[in-house]
């Protein structure tokens, strides 16, 4: 866990170290050039001692994490890190860093600076201090931390041993311990015993306590004897290919003499070739338990050949990448237990044999609590009803025990087993997921992520290293898409092509990270039931449910880089200028949804503030002191009240989003739904912005618009028809452009944009279209959209059939008609559309025909028409959309009811309906 710290103030000595500050210094602060090379010099020095304290302390977390002088001074190696942060970002704004943006380093004319800035002088003696506490730390690591590792010191060796002992204990569950797995037993039995002669791989996949091992013991002891030979090994992350060998040897060679027999002297060639040979003979059976990598099946997968037996080799894993290698159609995905489930396993555990494990009719409520406490995972079940089962059967403890439960998973030595499975999870991430994964634990409990916030706030924070030419939102998606794979984050939603979109993290999970948070500085909770204050060394801050002013609580945020609001309900909020004024890290700002009228002068003042979000607040304008904010990459000002921005807002050239609109039409059918901004003169110095939304169009702003080649999504608001050539001259330059919003000024305006962007995946224009602009236009081109996934077409107004020349647009997924087409029929026919999945029909007062043929819209899932016309009838070729799962009739009569009841008669219970008049 302290790798963590280290590894991010490792990171911004590294930024504070690039290109050679002194050389590029101006020749008018000439005199500050040998105390600028000395700073250097002494960032390095500390930057080295970092780098080797954090590769040791990887090896000694894992052994040493629970033992109190560990502990202590890993407290003290935290505090050195976390002041030396500071200091580098001090020293960042003192230089004032430019690195970003291509320019060089250069001294702030004249150090004007805030009062509270410290100086050169001053920073260059607290780094000094930083190296000597750095080397004192080693000195008493050297002559006292040494002495708590008594016996086997190998970190390895720890692994191995913890591993095979949560293993062994899963093993080992009784029978009545496998509750709600018929059907994954079932299903595991079918491939183990099926006639198929080719050797397959199955995958057991989930997250820690989900009980893979518990499932694959079970089928194991009870189908083994039906191979010729068999074996079960565990795997940790850091096994030996050689000892794996050894140990499926042993396994296979038990109560058997065999040419195996004599491997003692042989080396891993010797080995592997010895053991193939031998299982080239035999229907064999080989189960590997824990498996963390995809390199260790590899490494093993040689040797376990496929000899057309009926062989069968099964692994559990953590890990989406192994479960990926299993055989076609063989990956088995265990999920959390549903309530009724969970219930009887509870029952099972915490109430005796000779009550027929019955929960007392007091104590159900109280129960029923618990239970869902624990979220579906078998082993805290099992473990927690264990815990009950010596505990006085009465209201009163069970009371206690369900209010303090969190605390005991934390501290209660008899759910060991749970912390130990879950905290192997933690220990195996890649430190740079470590930061991800404890940032995710301080929202609250069942906290629904958004794939794009997530990646902001991340970036933000500083979490994200550059890889590439990808950019840092391309690598943190694949920072998310990792700790998914690893059964960290849930994925709770994809959007209709397929991509990730929201995301939770268990419960149980948050509970054992939150205590990490906290032990090891890394960010704190608050929330009125638990009351307390917050932590003087505190460098996150995340709050829940509010009901009061909470000033009082926050008597030192010195040192807070993090202040994240998740309540949206307060009625005010008052401290926003105690954070500009004395936070003067603050890196993350999130306050949407408050009842925020007024922004602080203060907040320029902020040097290191690197997002701002307003979404939903009550801000009507921003100060001009905005403008010194030069590391902001975030501003968020999403539905406030925010009308104009200052004219400083050009000069923050780091900035990558910008929202700043308004839903006027909140139903979005209207020809004008959003309000923008002006953006001031000077647009085009913002030239690493990626989204822009929105953006009123006029001259100045279209000029500058082709400047900003970076955009990924962009809406663009007010457009005039005289607009559209420069606007698609600008979009050719925008090669990563993916989502592209544009909106006539009024229904009458022609929007015509004949650019090829074969990158787009969502497009949404609002206004007339040209007869014929559909098949004219690159844009609705097979060639162009190829990519091309969802696609909105608002007010186009429409003579002709759309569908034959959007039907080239094989690729989409979500289509919507608003007012776009005024004739009385659309068909849909065969083998147009294979792909969509939603389909909206708005406002269409002339549609009275709807067919569909049999193979069009083969994935359709979800179909809407809203505001039909008065005579609309049954959909022709309905009944070919049986994987329908909604159907929606919206603003209707009672005429309508006819036509639902003909849609059900066809449909029969394949589908749901809403009706809303």
């Amino acid at each position: 866990m302290p790798e963590i710290v280290i590894l991010l103030a490792i990171k911004k000595i590294g930024t504070a170290l690039a290109n050679g500050v002194a050389d590029q210094a101006s020749t008018l602060f000439a005199k500050y050039r040998k105390q600028i090379l000395e700073l250097q010099g002494s960032m390095g020095r500390v930057a080295r001692e970092l780098r080797v304290m954090h590769d040791v302390l990887c090896q000694m977390d894992i052994r040493n994490r629970n033992n109190q002088v560990y502990e202590g001074w890993l407290e003290e190696v935290r505090k050195v890190a976390h002041v030396m942060e500071d200091m580098v970002d001090e020293y960042l704004y003192l230089v004032g860093h430019e690195h970003d943006t291509g320019c060089c380093f250069y001294l702030k004319k004249g150090f004007t600076k805030p009062r509270y800035l410290l100086s050169l002088n001053r920073i260059t003696f607290k780094v000094k201090e930083i190296s000597k506490d750095l080397t004192h730390l080693s000195e008493t690591k050297n002559r006292w931390v040494h002495m708590i590792n008594n016996g086997d010191t190998s970190s390895s060796s720890y692994i191995v041993k913890r591993s095979k002992d949560l293993a062994n204990i899963s093993r080992s569950l009784d029978e009545e311990d496998l509750v709600g797995v018929d059907k994954n037993r079932d299903k595991l039995e079918q491939w183990l015993l099926s006639d198929d002669l080719e050797r397959s791989v199955i995958a057991l996949l989930g997250m820690g306590g989900l009980g893979k091992t518990s499932l694959a013991a079970n089928v194991y002891r009870k189908h083994r004897e039906k191979f010729q030979c068999h074996a079960w090994v565990s795997i940790s992350q850091t096994y030996s290919t050689e000892h794996v060998l050894r140990n499926i040897i042993k396994e296979i060679s038990r109560d058997k003499v065999s040419v195996l027999s004599n491997t003692v002297a042989m080396d891993i060639t010797c080995l592997e070739e010895t053991l193939r040979k031998f299982l080239e003979q035999q229907k064999y059976l080989i189960i590997l338990d824990d498996v963390w990598t995809p390199e260790a099946f590899d490494d093993l997968s040689r040797v376990l050949i496929n000899n057309k037996k009926g062989s069968r080799l099964m692994v559990t894993t953590r890990e989406g990448d192994v479960a990926a290698l299993a055989s076609q159609g063989h990956t088995l995905t265990l999920k959390p237990l549903p309530e009724d489930k969970a219930w009887d396993l509870f029952c099972k555990k915490a109430f005796p044999r000779d009550t027929n494990h019955e929960c007392p009719a007091e104590l159900n409520p109280l129960s029923e609590q618990i239970v869902s406490k624990c979220k579906g995972l078998p082993l805290v079940i099992v473990l927690v009803g264990s815990l009950l089962r010596v505990r006085e059967k009465t209201v009163e403890e069970w009371r206690r025990i369900h209010a303090q439960l969190s605390w005991e998973l934390i501290n209660n030595s008899r759910l060991d087993h749970i912390r130990n499975v879950l905290h192997l999870s933690f220990i195996y991430l890649p430190t740079h997921l470590k930061c991800c994964f404890l940032h995710c634990s301080l929202f609250s409990e069942d906290y629904c992520f958004k794939r794009k916030q997530l990646i902001r706030l991340w970036t933000a924070e500083g979490f994200i290293e550059e890889r590439g030419e990808s950019t840092l939102e391309e690598v943190a998606e694949g920072y998310l898409k990792e700790l998914i794979d690893r059964n960290m984050l849930e994925l709770v939603k994809r959007n209709s092509f397929g991509r990730m979109k929201e995301f939770k993290m268990h419960d149980i999970l948050r509970e054992l990270a939150l205590d990490l948070c906290q032990k090891n500085c890394f960010g704190v909770t608050y929330e009125d039931k638990r009351g307390g204050s917050f932590e003087r060394n505190g460098r996150r801050l995340v709050l829940h449910k509010q009901k009061k002013d909470i000033q009082q609580s926050f008597s030192s945020v010195r040192r807070l880089r993090t202040f994240v609001m998740l309540d949206d309900s307060m009625v005010t909020f008052t401290l926003l200028p105690m954070l500009c004024k004395e936070s003067r890290y603050m890196t993350v700002l999130e306050l949407s949804g408050l009842p925020i009228e007024n922004i602080p002068d203060a907040i320029g003042d902020l040097f290191n503030l690197r997002h701002l979000g307003l979404r939903d607040s009550k801000v009507k304008m921003l100060p001009s002191s905005v403008e010194k904010l030069s590391k902001l990459l975030t501003l968020d000002l999403l539905r406030s009240d925010v009308h104009e921005l200052p004219s400083g807002i050009v000069k923050l050239k780091k900035l990558r989003h910008l929202f700043v609109e308004k839903r006027i039409n909140t139903d979005l059918r209207g020809i004008k739904c959003f309000s923008g901004v002006h953006v001031p003169n000077g647009l085009g110095n913002l030239t690493n912005l990626q989204t822009l939304q929105a953006l009123v169009a006029h001259d100045e702003s279209i000029r500058h618009l082709r400047q900003m080649r970076q955009l990924r999504s962009l809406r663009l608001l007010d457009v005039k028809g005289s607009y559209c050539g420069r606007i698609s001259e600008s979009l050719v330059q925008m090669r990563c452009l993916s989502h592209l919003d544009v909106n006539a000024s009024d229904e009458n305006e022609v929007l015509s944009l004949n650019v090829l962007l074969p990158n787009l995946q969502r497009l949404r224009l609002g206004g007339r279209l040209a007869e014929g602009a559909l098949d004219e236009s690159p844009l609705f081109q097979a060639a162009g959209g190829q990519n091309l996934h969802v696609l909105n077409l608002y007010w186009s107004q429409l003579r002709e059939d759309p569908l034959p020349s959007l039907s080239r647009l094989s690729n989409l997924t979500h289509l919507e008609f608003t007012r776009a087409y005024n004739g009385e029929q659309l068909a849909f026919l065969t083998g147009w559309f294979p792909k969509l999945k939603i389909l909206y029909l708005i406002d269409m007062p002339n549609l009275n025909r709807l067919e569909i043929q049999q193979g069009a819209m083969a994935s359709l899932e979800r179909l809407y028409f809203v505001n039909l016309s008065s005579m609309m009838v049954v959909p022709a070729g309905i009944e070919f959309l049986m994987p329908l799962q909604s159907l929606g009739f919206f603003e209707i009569t009672s005429d309508f009811f006819w036509l639902l009841d003909q849609c059900s008669a066809i449909l029969g219970t394949q589908w749901r309906y809403t009706l809303r008049d």
